[in-house]
C-alpha cells in the first residue's frame, strides 16, 4: 500500500476528491463546488462535497462522517478551507483545526477576499503540514464557474454547436433537427445538467420553442434557468424565459456556468464579444452543402484566429465526434 503522503497517494486522494466535486456543479451558486477526502492509515474515513445552495460545505459534511477519525488524518480539499464564519456555518478552517487533522493537501487558493490566504495560514498556525497546488489543473476546470465570477464578474461560457462535415450549424432554410445522433444529444442533456443557465437567440426560441430541460433518467429535477437573447424587449411570464439585450448582460444572472446552445447568430455574437471561455463542437458525418454557417465574428486577419482555442478533450459519441475547446 502507499504511504497516505507519497506523491501518487496524493494525486489518487485529489482526484477522488475532484471527482465528488462535480457532483453537485451548478447546484451550489453562489458557492463553489468543492470535494473533500479525509484520509487515515490509508484509507478514506469522510467524504463531502458542497450540498445543493451551498451548505453544508464539503469539508463539514467529510468530518461529520469521519467522527473521531478525523483526528490525525491527512483533508484532501479542493479549494481552500474557508476561514470566515458565516450564519449558515462555521469556517471551514476552523472545522479541521478542531478536529485535529494532521495534514491538508489543498488544489488551489480561495479568491474569495474573505479567506483568499487566511485559510491556509490557519491551518498553518496550528501545527497542520499544508500542501498546495496537487490537482490544481482539473479543480480549476471543475470550478471554472466560481473561479470565473470572482475574475471576471460573471459566468463561464460554454458555447455548443453541432456541426456537418463541411461546417453547417443548418441547412439553408434554417431546419437544424437532428443533425447529430441520439448519443450526442443525451451528452448534452447531461451538459445542461452541468449548468445553472441556457441560453438562445430570439430567433431560435420564436422557431422552435426548446424545452431546456433535462431530459436524462435521474437527472429530470435539474432545471436550468432559461435565457433568450434579443434586441427586443421580450414580455416576461411564466412561460416565458429570461431576457438580456446584449451578450455582456451575462453578468447579471444568477448563474455561475452558462450554456449557450442556439442559434447561429447568437453563437456569433459571443464570439465577437469575446465572451465563450469553453466550445463543444459535435460533429456529424454528413454533408449539408450550402447550409447557414457562422456569421461574422470580428476576426481582422486569419491570424487573429489562431492559438485561442486548445483541445481539452475528444471522444466518439456514436456517429459523431465531440470535440472540447478550452481558451488558449
Amino acid at each position: 500500500m502507499l504511504p497516505t503522503d507519497s506523491p501518487a497517494a496524493d494525486r489518487r486522494w485529489m482526484n477522488a476528491a475532484l471527482a465528488l466535486s462535480e457532483r453537485t456543479r451548478a447546484r451550489t451558486y453562489p458557492n463553489p463546488n468543492v470535494g473533500c477526502v479525509l484520509v487515515r492509515d490509508g484509507a478514506a474515513v469522510g467524504r463531502g462535497w458542497t450540498q445543493p445552495d451551498g451548505r453544508p460545505h464539503a469539508e463539514a459534511m467529510a468530518l461529520d462522517q469521519a467522527g473521531e477519525r478525523a483526528r490525525g488524518a491527512t483533508a484532501y480539499v479542493t479549494l481552500e478551507p474557508c476561514a470566515h464564519a458565516s450564519p449558515r456555518g462555521p469556517a471551514c478552517a476552523d472545522l479541521l483545526v478542531a478536529a485535529g487533522v494532521a495534514r491538508a493537501v489543498v488544489a488551489l487558493g480561495d479568491p474569495d477576499p474573505r479567506t483568499d490566504g487566511s485559510g491556509l495560514a490557519r491551518l498553518r498556525g496550528a501545527g497542520i503540514a499544508v500542501a498546495v497546488g496537487i490537482g490544481a489543473e482539473a479543480a480549476r476546470r471543475a470550478m471554472a464557474g466560481f473561479l470565473t465570477r470572482r475574475a471576471l464578474g460573471r459566468p463561464h461560457v460554454t458555447l455548443k454547436l453541432a456541426l456537418s462535415l463541411d461546417g453547417a450549424a443548418a441547412m439553408a432554410d434554417g431546419r437544424s433537427q437532428w443533425i447529430t445522433g441520439p448519443e450526442a444529444r443525451a451528452h448534452a442533456h447531461l451538459e445542461r445538467a452541468r449548468h445553472e443557465a441556457i441560453l438562445v437567440g430570439r430567433g431560435t426560441w420564436e422557431a422552435d420553442r426548446p424545452r431546456l430541460d433535462v431530459r436524462l433518467a435521474g437527472l429530470e429535477a435539474r432545471v436550468p434557468l432559461r435565457v433568450v437573447l434579443s434586441t427586443e424587449a421580450f414580455p416576461a411570464d411564466e412561460r416565458n424565459p429570461r431576457w438580456i439585450d446584449t451578450p455582456p448582460q451575462i453578468a447579471s444572472l444568477p448563474a455561475d456556468h452558462l450554456l449557450i446552445e442556439g442559434g447561429a447568430r447568437t453563437a456569433a455574437a459571443f464570439l465577437r464579444a469575446d465572451l465563450v471561455d469553453r466550445l463543444l463542437l459535435y460533429r456529424a458525418p454528413i454533408l449539408i452543402g450550402g447550409g447557414r454557417t457562422l456569421p461574422d465574428i470580428g476576426l481582422a486577419t486569419l491570424r487573429d484566429a489562431h492559438a485561442r482555442w486548445r483541445l481539452a478533450d475528444s471522444r466518439q459519441l456514436g456517429s459523431d465526434r465531440l470535440e472540447v475547446y478550452e481558451r488558449g
